[in-house]
């Protein structure tokens, strides 16, 4: 089902002349501009990488994956029923988290014909109350009904693969481990692990040697910042 968040987006990269739901070279892609398809995904990256695959072999392709750094939280007694409550997540979103989604792109990233956008945005996700023997147990189970754009803070553009290392706090030091990078980012070892396996297949981080059985590793790209422009 498509949410209101996703026809906003669409609206959003929509300009005169350009045709949305439109079908190119065998696959209906969100949006056809004159000089590039836009897809637009808020789910899991990895469900269109086959498909982003192939439109690079003839295509300009801006992929658009929205960054939720803000939501407000709408309860509704069931679905489609009244308002419950209303409020913010106490949940804030980071950067670095984007390379959950990131991994799935290794293999085609960075490519000539390819670029990533990140709209920064806060959203409304509207939820009900789910049904069931695991809905009663579990008062936090909920379903989703719908997401809604309230706004779009700035976004990023990704074209290279230096631009990856902007999305993080780069380490104060020449070489490091990943437990090394993940005390640096705050985040736990298996995430800066993938972040780092996502970075060596884009050839901005290279193994250059071992502490006992970990891998040290380093830059190999100069990286110069990602280009933002203001929401």
């Amino acid at each position: 089902m498509e949410t209101t968040l996703h026809r906003q987006l669409k609206t959003l990269y929509t300009a005169a002349g350009d045709v949305q739901e439109k079908s190119v070279a065998g696959f209906r892609v969100d949006v056809a501009k004159r000089d590039c398809v836009v897809e637009i995904q808020h789910s899991s990256l990895n469900a269109i990488r086959g498909k982003v695959t192939e439109l690079l072999a003839t295509h300009r392709v801006l992929v658009v994956k929205p960054f939720v750094m803000k939501k407000r939280i709408v309860r509704l007694n069931r679905k489609g029923g009244q308002v419950v409550s209303r409020r913010w997540s106490p949940k804030q979103g980071q950067l670095v988290d984007l390379f959950d989604e990131l991994i799935y792109f290794r293999e085609i990233f960075p490519h000539a014909n390819l670029t990533l956008e990140i709209p920064m945005v806060q959203i409304e996700e509207w939820r009900y109350q789910g049904h069931g023997r695991r809905a009663r147990l579990r008062a936090n189970d909920y379903q989703l009904q719908d997401q809604l754009l309230l706004a779009v803070d700035g976004t990023m553009k990704i074209r290279r693969a230096a631009d990856l290392w902007q999305l993080l706090v780069p380490p104060n030091r020449l070489t490091f481990t990943t437990e090394q990078l993940a005390s640096h980012w705050k985040v736990p070892r298996y995430q800066a692990q993938k972040i780092a396996y996502t970075l060596q297949h884009c050839e901005v981080l290279e193994r250059v040697s071992k502490s006992g059985n970990a891998w040290v590793y380093a830059v190999t790209t100069s990286a110069e910042p990602a280009k933002r422009v203001a929401g």
